[in-house]
């Protein structure tokens, strides 16, 4: 038995993934800006799951939640998955800074607060798991979506030199990159910019949400991304960096293709920059 913290429960893949862990016997920290959304979770195990009120911006509120984890559970948390977020679509041209800066301060900021929170505890228990939420977008970037991959994005620079640095302390990070899933990713949860610019209309303005015809007909199944990513968690070696759906795979091979030839085609100019 562990102990998992997730962040962003209320939906979608965060609450497939809590279902997961409490199914699969361990202890779960379920969390949700309102908290009521995520009380039904401790109804098959009340002595295993511990919902709490979590908004990754509030620093108090991070603060709080590792700690209520630990005095709960006899100890920190063993695996922390950051999950909260949300999606974001504009041109860039046309994206409000304040909800560009909103964007950076969920998905990024709040994965680090929420990551600076529980690693003293895994530090000196000289184990644990960090699981970070990135997305296919940060791979292929498509249209309307640049200030959302550049959040993901971030995410995984910051991952990878994080996974580097805990290595030798027995502290495992994985980005998880998901395809599309059948959650609400595409619905409730899509905020876009209030600014429209016709000039965008043949491209970013064709992922708004008024012409979006994805929500609801995703292939992913969440219940088989949660359990993916426990196996990955539990594997003993768990990966750096994992794909979740066959389109995820498919894009992300097209992406790499793409990029090794175009540094194929440029190779003379690149490799002709050094003192003569």
């Amino acid at each position: 038995m562990s102990t998992w913290l997730i962040t962003g429960c209320s939906t979608g893949l965060g609450r497939a993934l809590a279902e997961a862990v409490i199914g699969a016997g361990h202890n779960a920290v379920v969390t949700a800006r309102d908290v009521a959304k995520v009380a039904d979770l401790a109804d098959s195990a009340p002595e295993r799951v511990l919902p709490v009120a979590l908004d990754v911006t509030d620093p108090a509120q991070v603060a709080s939640v590792v700690q209520r984890a630990g005095e709960r559970f006899g100890g920190g948390p063993d695996v922390l998955v950051n999950n909260a977020g949300y999606g974001y679509r504009a041109a860039v041209e046309e994206g409000d800074d304040a909800d560009v800066r909103a964007l950076f301060e969920t998905h990024f900021f709040g994965t680090v607060a929420m990551i600076k929170a529980v690693l003293p505890g895994m530090r000196a228990r000289r184990s644990g798991a960090i699981v970070n939420i990135s997305s296919i977008a940060a791979a292929v970037t498509p249209v309307g979506s640049g200030y959302y991959s550049a959040a993901k994005a971030a995410i995984e620079g910051m991952s990878r030199a994080l996974r580097g640095e805990l290595a030798p302390l027995g502290i495992s990070v994985t980005v998880v990159e998901p395809g599309a899933f059948r959650t609400d990713f595409a619905g409730r949860s899509l905020v876009q910019s209030a600014t429209v610019i016709d000039d965008y209309a043949a491209t970013a303005g064709q992922r708004r949400k008024e012409n979006d015809t994805m929500d609801g007909n995703q292939a992913g199944d969440p219940a088989k991304a949660a359990s993916a990513i426990i196996a990955a968690v539990e594997s003993g070696d768990p990966p750096g960096f994992l794909l979740l759906g066959p389109d995820a795979l498919g894009l992300y091979r097209y992406v790499a293709d793409a990029r090794a030839a175009e540094i194929a085609k440029w190779e003379q100019l690149t490799g002709g920059t050094n003192f003569d």
